[in-house]
This record gives structure tokens, C-alpha cells and sequence, in this order.
């Protein structure tokens, strides 16, 4: 059994805690029959809020010990704030506080000045880039006749060194001609467009969506099989309302939660 360095192997510095005590503190608002993993659930919520990012949760066996439950009621309770983000699971070290979700505005911005201004340090990894022919669809969202060619980049984004999100943009071949060579060459491909071909983004339209990782999704961003993702899908146009790029982020739904402003148009 692993036990958690300096702390009592019961508590974690806290004193027993059945699960029956929850009912006793919220008498007035709890319902009658709430499922005894969530119960744990509202009991590991409070622990986890006591430690700091990065603190090792004590194993499973130590917590249904603790709380007088099964293993199972543990298993369940840990899940589910795995997929709020509020803890992180680490294959073979164990279950840790997770640090707090990065907050993305949705505005027309790179991801590595939307990382950089976080105080994070960016890196992107490219997984895949080739052409391929557009089909009616992809054409029609470019501008381009079916069967073009488009370059794909497919991308895996990274944030002081964590797997955050995966990539994948589409831009008119014809429009950017050795695009390929230019990537490297600079920071950002916002960048590249503005400084090697002069076309800056000027709008986009986005969609934001969730879906569940897949289990190629899963490997790449280090989280479990069926972690609720967000799938922002980007069509960007340029300054003459141009169509420049179609792209989708996946984004870890345990670390990012988006931000937007909205305003009220005044008659």
C-alpha cells in the first residue's frame, strides 16, 4: 500500500470521516437518498480544496478505509472529478490535485500568444502535415473548387510541457505557396500568414461542442478513454472577407473552460 509521505495514513491530517456525517451537516437541503458516491464525492471535494495543485491523493484502499466504504463508491467518486478537472490521474503514480483550469478568452489570437499572455510557454508539436483534395465541403468552406489541393496541419499543442489540446487546420494550398518551408521559420501560424504572405485574420466564425476522447485522442493528450472533450471548430476569413482557414482544437475538457463577453445591443 502506498501511503501518502507525512501525513497520517487515516486522514490525510484529517480524522475519520463516515459518510453518514454529510447528511448530519446539510439536514435542511439534503435529499433523502443521495447516492453514497457522491456523498464521498462532496467529503473528497472539501479535502481536495485543503491542498495545494500537484498534492497526491492517498490510494483508494486508504480512502474507502477513511470514509468506511467500498472501493467501488471511491473508484466512482474519484471519476467523476477526473472529468471535472479537479483531480488528474498519472498512469502509474496515482491521483493528484489537479492545478486550475486555464481560462481562454474566444477572440481571433494564436494559441501561442493565448499561452504566453497565461505566463505558460508554448510548444507545438507537428504530428502530421501533407496535402490533401478538398472535398465539396471543404471546398466550399475555403473558397476553392472540389478537389484542390489543401494543406492539412495536424498538431499537438502542449503548455509548460502537458499535452492540451490536438490540431487540425486546413488552408487553400494554391493561396500560400511553400507554406511548409515557412512554418518552422516562426513562431506561430498566424504569424507565418501575416509575416510571409501578408494576410492577417480579420473574423472567424466558432463552434463549440463536446465530444469524448477516442482512444488515439486519449494517448496523445495523457487522459483516460471517454474524457468529455471541447471541440471548437474555427472558420477564419481575412480582411476582404476571404476564407484563409478551417480548423478544429480539441481541447481537455479537465483543463481549459472558455471565456466570452457579451454585450447587449442598445436601440
Amino acid at each position: 500500500m502506498t501511503e501518502v509521505s507525512g501525513r497520517p495514513r487515516h486522514g490525510v491530517g484529517y480524522e475519520r470521516a463516515p459518510l453518514g456525517d454529510i447528511n448530519r451537516r446539510h439536514p435542511a437541503s439534503t435529499p433523502a437518498r443521495i447516492p453514497k458516491y457522491y456523498k464521498l464525492k462532496e467529503l473528497l471535494v472539501e479535502l481536495i480544496q485543503s491542498l495545494p495543485p500537484g498534492s497526491p491523493l492517498p490510494p483508494e484502499r486508504t480512502l474507502a478505509e477513511k470514509y468506511e466504504t467500498s472501493r467501488t463508491t471511491v473508484r466512482q467518486a474519484l471519476a467523476e472529478l477526473v472529468v471535472e478537472g479537479r483531480l488528474q490521474r498519472i498512469q502509474g503514480k496515482g491521483t493528484f490535485v489537479a492545478k486550475p483550469k486555464v481560462s481562454q478568452e474566444l477572440q481571433l489570437v494564436s494559441y501561442t500568444e493565448d499561452m504566453r499572455h497565461h505566463g505558460l510557454h508554448p510548444e507545438t508539436r507537428i504530428l502530421e502535415i501533407g496535402y490533401v483534395s478538398a472535398d465539396e465541403r471543404l471546398a466550399a468552406l475555403l473558397g476553392i473548387r472540389p478537389g484542390g489541393r489543401v494543406l492539412r496541419i495536424h498538431r499537438l499543442r502542449l503548455a509548460d510541457g502537458e499535452p492540451m489540446s490536438i490540431d487540425t487546420s486546413h488552408l487553400p494550398a494554391r493561396r500560400f505557396p511553400g507554406l511548409r518551408r515557412e512554418l518552422p521559420r516562426h513562431r506561430s501560424l498566424y504569424e507565418t500568414l501575416g509575416t510571409a504572405y501578408d494576410v492577417h485574420l480579420a473574423e472567424a466564425e466558432e463552434t463549440i461542442e463536446t465530444v469524448l476522447a477516442t482512444p488515439h485522442d486519449a494517448q496523445l493528450l495523457g487522459v483516460d478513454v471517454g474524457l468529455p472533450m471541447l471541440l471548437l471548430s474555427r472558420h477564419a476569413f481575412d480582411s476582404t472577407g476571404q476564407p484563409v482557414e478551417w480548423a478544429q482544437s480539441l481541447y481537455r475538457g479537465d483543463r481549459y473552460k472558455f471565456i466570452t463577453r457579451l454585450r447587449r445591443d442598445r436601440h
